[in-house]
């Protein structure tokens, strides 16, 4: 192994993992993790408890760190841990309806991050100018 290509061992990617995730998580909480009310509209119907707003704002915000940590050759890391940071905050955020039902939103919050990151990151890292010889 090269040096400087420390991540490239497990103990490395581990940690890209776990530091991608933890921002997942944290991006959840800044942006949507501290709305948890219904909004009542004039004619009685209830919305959100998120408006489009703070979600596109976590989206775009994930846009950024997905495409940063693409750029550096880490795409397995980069799904991964965005994955389970999204899913993890879901379920904490979601976890206290009596229905249940909150577990088939946290799936498709799992599945949905999961496609969007690959096909991001994957993008990303194959189509980006000179993403290819990154790390050289």
């Amino acid at each position: 192994m090269r040096p400087g290509m420390w991540w490239k061992k497990p103990a490395g990617q581990s940690l890209w993992v776990l530091g991608l995730g933890v921002v997942a998580a944290g991006l959840w909480a800044g942006w949507l993790g501290w709305d948890q009310h219904e909004d009542v509209r004039p004619d009685g119907t209830e919305s959100g408890p998120y408006e489009a707003w703070q979600v596109a704002g976590l989206v775009l915000s994930l846009l950024v760190v997905v495409c940063w940590a693409a750029l550096r050759r880490h795409t397995v890391a980069t799904v991964a841990g965005t994955t389970a940071g999204l899913t993890v905050a879901a379920w904490y955020d979601w976890s206290d309806d009596s229905s249940g039902l909150f577990a088939v939103g946290v799936a498709m919050v799992m599945l949905g991050s999961l496609a969007a990151t690959t096909l991001v990151s994957t993008l990303v890292r194959y189509v980006a100018p000179g993403a290819r010889w990154a790390g050289r």
